[in-house]
């Protein structure tokens, strides 16, 4: 086998070897015999390997022309429309294409539309495609210029199947991706160019793999208030777009957002509050020990803003969480389990370590445990994990019993709440019975009087002391008429 053989044997092309040879003599007749044949065969062999991309990952927009392998997941209708200044309609077919690292849109036109439309192209094919990639209405697209079907080649996807969060890549369109809806928001307008309203919102959506902020457009906006915290959902034609180097998924008018029944689980991965350093965004998840009343204030821009600051705890620490905004709102408590995702960790009073959830924040509230099923909320926690290195809601154990416990266990004798254990009456509120009686609990409010959470009931407390929001503390003294007449504080 001779050199220009060798070269050719070794490119991926969909060039004949005759046309290859034609082209190699071309280059030596333009070259002046500056190069010989295998000089020019080289050459040649750089030049169609050129655009040659590894992986459908790799195409970007900006780029003149790719070529690459890619399986047909799905076949879209055949459309036409009218083309400027000619007499006939132009036509194309949509075709979805994927490989092991992303999915792309292709546009066959005309001929091939026509092709394609009569049965020339089917589910799972693999093709060897040529084309021009651009930013599409609904992310990646590239119009093909060649395609013709790979027999030998293998591609390990499957058509109809469902994306993962965790599996989902830049400019990915044709997106159908189950999930838990964790988080949602209001709907907002906005002015387009041409003079119409846009709306848009958003939801914040979970499976077992992670989380995904997704946006709603248009008609699409409404259900992100038709929707509650817990429904499991399916996304069918999403798109994906990045925002502040995040992934986002969008929702237009081609797409939908539809309840199902099937169990979809999240489990939070939270960081423990323990670690958490400056200027970073994490997650966090734990107890709520304090919430403090929402304040109002004035913005520069004369608009009114709010506020709302809640102590979360998990195994390794605590840390006070400013709720910005509609966040604000959120139905929150001393008790509930929490997660807290998305939120920048800020210098906060005193020096101490503040997270700070604003706009793309996301805060749910976890009943009982430590994974969100379909229909609510639920699960179960382990009462047993307690490694710093994976701070999830197994932490806290199976309710709000260990919600005012500090890492150290410094509170393990405070834990053991006395005011469970024989001073309640069977509805769980307190006895006036004058009795002596001892209540470990969380700060939820100072001054006259002090009032104690210990997650399961608060306490009403008369004390000189001088105490601390969201501060653990023990009280011993006498219960009368539902208030504990402080003794010893400690």
């Amino acid at each position: 086998m001779g050199a220009i053989e060798d070269i050719y044997e070794d490119l991926e092309t969909d060039v004949s070897e005759e046309e290859f040879r034609e082209a190699v003599e071309e280059k030596v007749e333009q070259m002046g015999g500056l190069a010989d044949e295998e000089t020019a065969a080289m050459l040649l062999a750089h030049e169609l390997n050129e655009n040659e991309v590894n992986a459908i990952a790799d195409i970007e927009p900006g780029m003149n022309e790719v070529k690459f392998l890619a399986k047909v997941m799905a076949v879209g209708d055949l459309k036409t429309f009218e083309r400027d200044d000619e007499d006939e309609d132009g036509r194309v077919i949509n075709v979805e294409a994927a490989d092991e690292s992303g999915s792309v849109r292709l546009a066959f036109w005309d001929g091939q539309a026509v092709d394609i439309d009569e049965g020339q192209l089917e589910v799972g094919d693999v093709l060897r495609v040529k084309g021009r990639p651009k930013d599409g209405y609904n992310g990646l697209e590239v119009s093909v210029d060649k395609a013709e079907p790979d027999e030998d080649a293998t591609i390990d996807v499957e058509p109809g199947a469902g994306s993962s969060i965790d599996a989902l890549t830049m400019g990915q369109s044709d997106v159908t991706l189950r999930g838990l809806v964790l988080d949602t928001d209001t709907i907002r307008t906005f002015d387009r160019d041409d003079g119409s309203e846009g709306r848009v919102s958003n939801l914040t959506l979970g499976d077992e793999t992670g989380r995904i902020r997704v946006t709603l457009w248009d008609d699409r906006a409404d259900r992100a208030e038709e929707l509650d915290s817990g429904a499991a959902v399916e996304i069918i034609d999403g798109y994906v777009r990045e925002r502040d180097g995040s992934l986002e998924l969008h929702v237009g008018d081609q797409g939908a957002v539809d309840e199902v029944e099937d169990d979809v689980a999240f489990e939070p991965d939270a960081d423990p509050i323990a670690e958490v350093a400056l200027e970073e965004t994490v997650d966090i998840a734990g107890v709520v020990r304090s919430a403090d009343p929402k304040r109002t204030f004035d913005r520069d821009d004369g608009s009114e803003g709010q506020v709302r600051n809640v102590r979360i705890q998990d195994a390794t620490g605590d840390i006070r969480v400013a709720l910005w905004g509609d966040k604000a709102d959120k139905d929150i408590a001393p008790g509930d389990e929490v997660l807290a995702a998305d939120v920048e960790i800020q210098d906060g009073w005193q020096d101490d370590k503040e997270a700070s959830a604003s706009w793309n924040s996301t805060i749910v509230v976890l009943d009982d445990g430590a994974d969100l099923a379909t229909g609510g909320v639920g699960g179960g926690a382990s009462a047993e994990t307690t490694d710093a290195e994976h701070a999830g809601l197994s932490s806290f154990g199976d309710g709000g019993d260990d919600a005012g416990t500090d890492a150290d266990s410094s509170g393990d004798d405070a834990a053991a709440v006395s005011a469970g254990t024989g001073n309640t009456s069977p509805d769980g509120g307190a006895q006036s019975t004058g009795q002596q009686m001892e209540f470990t609990g969380t700060v939820v409010q100072t001054g006259d009087p002090v009032v104690l959470d210990d997650g399961e009931q608060t306490m009403s407390v008369e004390t000189g002391e001088r105490v601390q929001l969201g501060q653990e503390i023990t009280v011993r003294g006498e219960l009368r008429d539902d208030r504990l007449h402080a003794e010893d504080v400690f």
